[in-house]
């Protein structure tokens, strides 16, 4: 998955508004206690940091 795809899944599941904030003020666990933006800025592959938000916040498998 590019970053580009990741961020419209981001903001088409939860909006723009707060899919940006999500992004960087929701802490996962299953990421090590990192937010999405830290994830992936330290290497993590942008699917990887969708699954962790599909988790979270009970995405419908249909739309993960």
């Amino acid at each position: 998955m590019r970053l580009t795809e990741f961020h419209q899944l981001v903001r088409d599941e939860f909006g723009p508004m707060r899919g940006d904030a999500l992004l960087v003020d929701h802490v996962l666990l299953g990421l090590g206690g990192k937010t999405a933006a830290e994830a992936i800025e330290e290497g993590r592959e942008p699917r990887e940091v969708w699954r962790e938000l599909c988790v979270e916040f009970d995405v419908p498998p249909q739309r993960r």
